[in-house]
């Protein structure tokens, strides 16, 4: 190893080095690293390995797997994971929960329960899951009659510490209309850049946790939606076809299923109804 910074060389990382570290990240998230990203992988780490003093793939991917704890794994698929997402991204899902499902929702458990649970699976740093809380603040009369929890969950821990803070650049908040900019954020006093933060009438509504989805899952729902978008384009056919099957036995009957607009559920079996693109009901 070694631990001289002012030295340190750019490591090559070979075709069975990448081989190895796909290998490794597949058994252990389901994420398929696929050739074309052997440079996105070595831009990504070499800034790790030189924080650890190492100057080989080789030595690192020991590391890796005598790492007792984990600890460095879960760092590693930080730096490897790429997270896009927006306020309102894929707008018609939020349409479609105001003006379709919320009434259907409200009818079915007014009479009898209170509670609503929603899932937001690959929530990235938050924008998601907070745009389901203000449809809810904005689309659901006497909210504070009703018991709204939102879980969500991502595999990267930096992005879930980001997430729980709430606070974004002006420019993260263009897709927000004005008039839910001002209800809902708090601008911040920054010399740099112009920064919002969620308020806590929003943020109370979210639940934050770590979750690699090829672990056991310890939430037994039942859920009444779960969103799951951009997220399985990762995975090969077979981890897919679990994934969405484990997703239907946690919601309850009536609940919707929402996946990505790149995403289809072609080619798999599940016991999904179709309700309209990338939307379905159980």
């Amino acid at each position: 190893m070694n631990t001289d910074p002012g030295i340190f060389q750019a490591p090559q990382l070979s075709p069975n080095d990448f081989k190895r570290l796909s290998a490794l990240v597949k058994r252990h998230s389901g994420i398929n690293l696929h050739e074309g990203k052997q440079e996105l992988v070595k831009a990504r780490l070499n800034k790790r390995l030189r924080e650890l003093g190492m100057s080989t793939y080789q030595e690192y991917l020991d590391f890796l797997q005598s790492d007792a704890t984990g600890d460095e794994f879960i760092i590693m698929l930080n730096s490897l994971s790429t997270n896009v997402t927006s306020f309102f991204r894929e707008s018609d899902h939020f349409t479609f929960l105001s003006q379709t499902y919320f009434p259907q929702l409200r009818a079915r458990k007014a009479e009898h329960d209170r509670h609503i649970r929603f899932w937001s699976a690959g929530c990235s740093s938050g924008e998601e899951p907070y745009t389901l809380a203000l449809v809810f603040k904005e689309g659901w009369a006497d909210l504070g009659n009703w018991d709204v929890r939102i879980l969500a969950t991502d595999l990267s821990t930096r992005v879930l510490n980001n997430a729980k803070q709430g606070i974004y650049d002006e420019p993260k908040l263009a897709d927000i209309p004005r008039s839910l900019r001002e209800r809902y954020f708090t601008p911040l006093k920054s010399k740099s850049v112009e920064q919002y933060q969620v308020k806590e009438n929003i943020r109370s509504l979210v639940h934050f946790a770590r979750l690699n989805l090829l672990d056991p899952w310890p939430m037994r729902g039942p859920f009444d939606a779960i969103f799951c978008r951009n997220v399985m384009i990762y995975f090969e056919k077979k981890l897919r076809e679990q994934l969405v099957n484990k997703y239907w036995e946690l919601l309850a009957p009536g609940g919707i299923f929402f996946i990505g607009h790149s995403e289809s559920l072609a080619g798999i079996t599940h016991k999904f109804q179709y309700v309209a693109p990338t939307i379905y009901k159980k």
